[in-house]
């Protein structure tokens, strides 16, 4: 087995194996296996949290979602761009014939059949996607976001060849060179503060010999940043949230209340106007995103009915009301969590399945609204300047 991916880092006197893989590669998986076999390390790290670990591990996890549960605690969006990238690793998978993560699944494996300590050295995934988002702007989500989406549903193929160049020193440097050109904030938490995490957590890997199964971006970085002493605490906070986009939420609501209601004292009928215009604005809006989403027809008539009064406060959203209704008319069953990882391939199985059905719903129906806060808030201004 060539030695071209595996990286060895003599520290201390302890031997450390860095193997790095391409997500999807059966040759990867293989590798994995022959390198932890033929060295017999004392510890495998493999490039996964608690929470990763256990998605792999526990395949039905998505039979025990409940939809509910998802909107009320908000995390609609956050659950369906996950679904999106794991569509886009499951697609490349299925074209190559493989798991996604069996690198990962066959590092776990063998530190069992081994007795070798396994050890979860990435970072929680909730806490990088939490220093991701804050550390990019508006634009810069809209530009993430994008780029992700694009990517999934791009279905152009890739050979196996060049994904195993993938693995290479000089063609990883300049794919890293892209993605920070492109989005110069997002390499910062996605790879450089990973490869310090990671590091730290290699190096203290109890045992004389480490084996560490890892994507091959990580594994420059690792090499380099494995000689320093690393702050895993610091590593690990979150920023506080600003208070700023809460003192928006609410500044803009409390304005259009306070514009029509000086408009009704100047000149009622103008400010019945307004009051009209509101409505509809942020009551079709709502209701187009709640239909484009295929939403049942109640769950469109909740986004009509909810916008007006959601938009005015910035805690409720249209949303969650369409969402729920749509999930108690059209309850996900178990059949749409087991075609769950197939329907996620396309943009027809989004909005097919039952389960991303609702997330869509809760999704558009607030885009459609926020548009409808712009579009209604600008009518309401321009009722009240000429009525002065």
């Amino acid at each position: 087995m060539t030695e071209e991916n595996i990286t060895r880092i003599d520290l201390d006197g302890k031997e450390i194996i860095l193997i790095g893989t391409a997500h999807v590669s059966k040759q990867s998986v293989a590798q994995v296996k022959e390198v932890i076999d033929r060295e017999q390390p004392d510890s495998v790290c493999i490039e996964l949290d608690e929470q990763r670990y256990k998605s792999i591990m526990e395949g039905s996890k998505w039979r025990e979602t409940d939809i509910f549960k998802v909107i009320k605690e908000k995390k609609a969006t956050l659950l369906i761009m996950n679904l999106a990238i794991s569509s886009f690793q499951n697609r490349l998978a299925k074209q190559f014939d493989t798991k996604p993560g069996q690198e990962m699944i066959q590092g776990i494996e063998s530190a069992k059949e081994i007795g070798a300590e396994l050890v979860l050295a990435d970072r929680n995934i909730q806490i990088t996607f939490s220093r991701i988002w804050g550390n990019v702007g508006v634009w810069g989500k809209a530009q993430l976001l994008t780029s992700i989406i694009y990517s999934i549903f791009n279905k152009e193929t890739i050979s196996e060849e060049e994904l195993e160049k993938m693995k290479t020193q000089d063609t990883l440097n300049a794919s890293l060179a892209e993605i920070s050109e492109a989005f110069p904030k997002l390499k910062k938490p996605l790879i450089d503060e990973r490869d310090q995490y990671l590091a730290q957590k290699i190096k203290e890997a109890p045992g004389k010999k480490v084996v560490a199964v890892l994507g091959a971006a990580h594994v420059p970085g690792i090499t380099k940043e494995i000689h320093n002493d690393q702050d895993l605490q610091a590593l690990t906070k979150t920023k506080p949230k600003s208070k700023t986009p809460q003192i928006i939420g609410w500044a803009i609501p409390v304005l259009i209340v306070a514009l029509i209601a000086v408009t009704f004292f100047l000149n009622p009928s103008a400010g019945m106007d307004q009051a009209i215009s509101w409505i509809l604005w942020t009551g079709i809006t709502a209701a187009l995103g709640a239909a484009a989403a295929l939403g049942h027809p109640l769950a469109i008539l909740s986004a009509f009915l909810a916008a007006p009064i959601t938009t005015l406060h910035p805690l409720l959203a249209a949303g969650w009301v369409s969402g729920i209704v749509q999930a108690y008319i059209k309850r996900p069953s178990v059949a749409d969590f087991e075609t769950l990882s197939e329907d996620v391939f396309s943009l027809k199985g989004f909005w097919r399945n039952k389960f991303t059905r609702v997330l869509l719903v809760i999704i558009l129906t607030n885009i459609g609204g926020s548009f409808g806060t712009f579009i209604g808030g600008a009518d309401v201004i321009r009722t009240f300047l000429n009525n002065l």
